[in-house]
């Protein structure tokens, strides 16, 4: 059995084929060449970080499957300073167009040692950003994304940090390792 732990760049699919892009975007098959390892579980293609492959059927399941409940902990830069009320709406769950989230861990923390993002996230003077470290334990399609701007935090960067005992401990964007 493979468990490839792949620390996702911004701007690649969590996929190894593109299919349905004029343009040619990247891939895993750009950076893994392992074959018959899939990805347990997604993550956006804006979004960076922790994503798991296995060529194990029951772990791709086990990892990915909400019902499972595994934790997944993001690095959240938000727009905009987090006061305690909304920090604790995160924590008891935000009502979302799809019904309410489970509660979450939500804390307010400094700004993480992250590598460079490319592109950038777009610096303004006049809008204050913050840091959030926000753990939940199911998968809706841009969860985090939804609860922050739910809050009036909207998202400018994320980073999946850890899923379940594994975490993106250094790996620098667009290595891996076996785990």
């Amino acid at each position: 059995m493979a468990l490839i732990a792949f620390n996702k760049p911004m701007n690649v699919l969590s996929q190894f084929t593109d299919r349905g892009s004029e343009s040619a975007r990247a891939t895993l098959s750009d950076f893994i060449d392992r074959p018959g390892v899939y990805p347990a579980g997604r993550l956006d293609r804006d979004s960076e970080g922790l994503l798991l492959l296995t060529d194990d059927g029951r772990l791709q399941a086990r990892i990915a499957d909400p019902r499972f409940k595994l934790e997944k902990t993001y690095l959240v830069q938000v727009e905009g300073t987090p006061d305690d009320a909304a920090l604790g709406q995160l924590r008891r769950g935000v009502v979302l167009t799809d019904g309410p989230t489970r509660p979450a861990r939500a804390e307010l923390i400094e700004p993480p040692a992250l590598w460079p993002r490319d592109p950038p996230v777009r610096f303004r003077k006049s809008v204050p950003d913050a840091w959030l470290r926000l753990s939940i334990s199911e998968g809706r399609n841009r969860q985090v994304r939804r609860m922050t701007a739910a809050v009036g935090l909207p998202t400018l960067r994320l980073v999946r940090w850890r899923i379940g005992e594994w975490d993106l401990a250094g790996l620098a964007p667009g290595e891996w390792r076996l785990v």
